[in-house]
């Protein structure tokens, strides 16, 4: 008899850790999404137009994705947990800022820089810490699951809470509610330890980081001047092309010369780890298109306050949730690459119904049927997908390819709330029309997603294909 609550005791310790990591990444995914419902509200208080907000929403994302990479790289430099606690503490400032704004300009810079600087700290953190707690591919997968599952239906579930805080109180109340949870984080991160000590000796590459975020930076930009100035649109992305072939001379030249480079490239070496990259930027990029264009067209077009906006949002709420709750047994069962194609395949058919019954109905009911099946869709697919690439890669380069993994996922939803939401305010004036046009993009995103997830290489059940090792410099 005494045995057995000790054994459970044992069975427990090791997810104790994933409580504090899990609960960062889901605030870091509602507050990516939470937004969308309170355009009207935030626009009225601060005087500002559905493109100033979207300014904002998409400079919170592009900032985390751009320093993910080298937040990454510092993790080996400054530890993984008080990095961690950093980006916290960062995160918990600019929630606060956010919170009293008076003006655009001071919710950028508590919602855009500090909270996404913050984000792109903590994030890297979550994944490196989780990969090296777990030695074995099933209590690995275990763990994404849980992680990536909360990211899913923080994301999801950001325009339902976002929506009843925003009415029931004030929009600045989410930004208070964020700064509670990740007070409750820091309390929880007292038992997580390091497994790796800090090496401040090691190397970092600043010219790497300054060219790779500048590049990003630039790219995503250009993409904002869509239907507002097609030369700053040009030059903007020519700028960004140009840093970001600059970026990958830089890196090879550093390591020819025998130098740690800011991302080794050998990280895109593996076909597996590339195509999981691209399936990942295309889930964030529909999750996030998907909550941008309905949340616009609600507001906007429907007259729908933030509250009846968010309660739209409870079925892809439910369908993440449930999806993710189902991640562990579903991964003992099938395949990762079926579990991603499955997952998009209920994706698109999502988008197209979101499509064809909204066009068809003007009853919010409408909207059920397809936001579940993006809901479910995206939950099945985010814990292979990491699990994916994490898992292509030894335990030396998880730093790296965390960082890379988390880089492309926030570029995702950077493209998705830019590329869409740009062409949605573009023809606002148009109002079912433009709402058409983005969810077509949708289904064409998503449509790219699965045929990368199709050529995926086929893997063992609930195992991710773990390719030869390969030298590095």
């Amino acid at each position: 008899m005494t045995g057995a609550p000790a054994s459970q005791a044992v069975a427990a310790a090791p997810r104790r850790p994933l409580a504090p990591l899990a609960l960062a990444q889901f605030i870091c995914s509602f507050a990516g999404s939470n937004m969308n419902v309170m355009i009207n509200d935030i626009g009225a208080d601060l005087n500002t137009t559905v493109r100033g907000v979207q300014g904002t929403i998409t400079l919170f994302l592009l900032v985390m994705a751009v320093l993910m990479i080298p937040a990454s790289k510092l993790t080996d430099r400054w530890g993984r947990k008080r990095c961690f606690l950093m980006g916290l503490a960062l995160y918990g400032a600019g929630a606060l800022i956010s919170a009293f704004s008076p003006g655009l300009g001071v919710l950028i810079l508590g919602n855009s820089l500090l909270e996404g600087v913050g984000t792109a700290l903590l994030i890297p953190p979550v994944y490196i810490l989780a990969t090296m707690a777990y030695d074995d591919l099933p209590s690995r997968a275990r763990a994404f699951g849980l992680i990536s599952g909360m990211a899913g239906v923080g994301a999801a579930a950001g325009p339902l809470i976002g929506g009843f805080i925003a009415t029931a109180i004030n929009w600045r109340a989410a930004f208070l509610f964020q700064a509670a949870v990740v007070a409750v984080i820091v309390l929880l991160s007292r038992r997580l330890v390091d497994p790796v000590a800090p090496d401040p000796a090691r190397t970092f590459d600043v010219a790497g980081a300054v060219l790779s975020a500048t590049g990003m930076f630039f790219v995503v930009f250009g993409i904002l001047q869509a239907g507002a100035d097609t030369t700053l649109l040009v030059v903007f992305l020519a700028v960004g092309a140009v840093l970001l072939i600059w970026f990958f001379l830089h890196i090879r030249s550093r390591e020819r010369a025998g130098k740690e480079p800011l991302l080794s490239t050998g990280l895109f070496r593996d076909r597996t780890s590339n195509l999981g990259l691209v399936t990942q930027n295309m889930q964030w990029l529909i999750l996030m298109g998907t909550s941008f264009t309905v949340s616009v067209f609600l507001q906007t077009v429907r007259g729908y306050n933030a509250i009846q906006t968010g309660v739209i949002f409870t079925a892809a709420t439910v369908g993440a949730l449930v999806s993710s709750l189902a991640a562990e047994r579903l991964a003992r069962r099938h395949a990762q690459k079926t579990l991603i194609v499955a997952g998009f395949a209920m994706t698109v058919t999502g988008v197209v119904v979101l499509l064809v019954l909204v066009g068809a109905a003007s009853r919010v009911i409408a909207f059920t049927p397809g936001l579940l099946l993006i809901g479910l869709g995206v939950g099945v697919m985010l814990t292979p997908s990491v699990n994916v690439v994490q898992s292509s890669f030894p335990e030396e380069l998880q730093g790296e390819i965390s960082g890379l993994s988390r880089s492309v996922s926030n570029l995702g939803s950077s493209f998705g709330t830019a590329i869409v939401g740009t062409m949605l305010i573009a023809r606002a004036a148009e109002g079912n029309r433009a709402y058409a046009l983005a969810m077509v993009a949708l289904a064409i995103f998503a449509l790219v997603g699965l045929a990368a997830a199709v050529s995926l290489p086929g893997s063992p059940r609930g195992r991710a294909a773990r390719p030869e090792p390969w030298p590095r410099r």
